[in-house]
């Protein structure tokens, strides 16, 4: 793995915030009604895609979950077209028909967004066995809550990508609970990377608030699945700041807890790291906080000011193919 510098904890630390702010923003706009349906935030959470993009190659891809704002924009889509897209605005990264749950980039290798839960983790195989079916060398990054891991798609999953050696990092973001649900009252045990070990696949615990173990244990299993060797399971440890979805009172967990929680903020261990190296004054990352605003609010801006999709809009992109095989067979039937 790279080494970890002062440019990329000064790089963190700006991403993570701009991350942080970005999401309040969309809570702020869902709150005004600007941001409509349903809307699920990542606070907390942001060590992984930090981890994860140290560790990753360029090409390397992800699929993910409906909490899908701060990946794409780790792998370079440009939040601007991501605030357009939660608006319902054409400037968008689904011209607006998509929202929320569906922010997808194949230019930049983030292939979504789901609002199944569970319903991409043989997704994540499927890009997997076609990379290694085409001889590319690209890996994976298939993510998944908690709660998912509850379905059943995960076992034949994790069993046809064993068997097959796919090149495929499949990982819980654990933030502790499926919407409202802990994971101590959904299983006879709290260990969820232990679901890998019947399938004789590498599975481990990863402490999710910091992004050094997040970046070391993510290279690991890369590499491992680049090599050919296959599949590895993170359960990555983390913790939603904010609730399931915006209309989440949060009644299965105490002010406490959450407070408890923001005592390991994965922002403050990068501050903390960066002041404690005197990499940068407090001034200075006062500096890179004012410029993290000011992006956000560009953001918004551009959302603001692009136009609503044409009502056309949405015929366009509806699978159609005259030639399309086996159709005379059901149009017979």
């Amino acid at each position: 793995m790279e080494k970890l510098t002062q440019e990329q904890y000064l790089q963190w630390y700006r991403d993570m915030n701009f991350w942080r702010r970005f999401e309040d923003k969309c809570r702020s706009l869902y709150l005004k009604q600007k941001i409509r349906g349903f809307l699920h935030l990542y606070n907390g959470q942001e060590a992984l895609p930090a981890g994860f993009l140290h560790a990753m190659q360029p090409e390397d891809r992800v699929i993910t979950a409906y909490r899908c704002h701060v990946w794409p924009m780790a792998m370079g889509v440009d939040p601007k077209r991501i605030m357009a897209e939660l608006c319902g605005k054409a400037t968008g990264t689904s011209q607006g028909l998509g929202g929320s749950m569906h922010v997808f980039s194949k230019e930049h290798h983030f292939f979504g967004g789901h609002g199944i839960v569970g319903g991409q983790i043989n997704l994540g195989a499927g890009i997997a066995f076609g990379d290694k079916y085409n001889d590319k060398k690209h890996v994976t990054i298939c993510l998944m809550g908690d709660g998912a891991t509850r379905q059943g798609t995960l076992h034949e999953t994790f069993n046809m990508a064993m068997n097959w050696k796919l090149p495929v990092v499949f990982v819980c973001e654990n933030n502790q609970y499926a919407m409202g649900t802990s994971v101590k009252r959904t299983a006879n045990h709290e260990d969820i990377w232990k679901l890998g070990l019947g399938y004789d696949m590498p599975s481990m615990p990863v402490d999710g608030m910091d992004p050094v173990k997040v970046a070391e244990a993510a290279y690991e299993a890369i590499e491992r699945a680049r090599r050919g060797d296959g599949p590895t399971f993170l359960d990555i440890r983390t913790y939603r700041y904010r609730g399931h979805s915006m209309s989440d009172a949060e009644p299965y967990r105490t002010k406490e807890e959450v407070e408890s929680f923001k005592q390991e903020d994965p922002i403050l261990h990068v501050e903390n790291e960066i002041l404690s190296n005197n990499w940068a004054t407090r001034e200075q990352l006062d500096v890179i906080m004012d410029e993290v605003k000011s992006a956000v609010e560009e953001c918004v801006e551009f959302a603001e000011n692009s136009p609503y999709p044409d009502a056309n809009v949405m015929y366009d992109y509806i699978y159609s193919q005259e030639d399309y095989p086996f159709l005379d067979k059901v149009e017979n039937n």
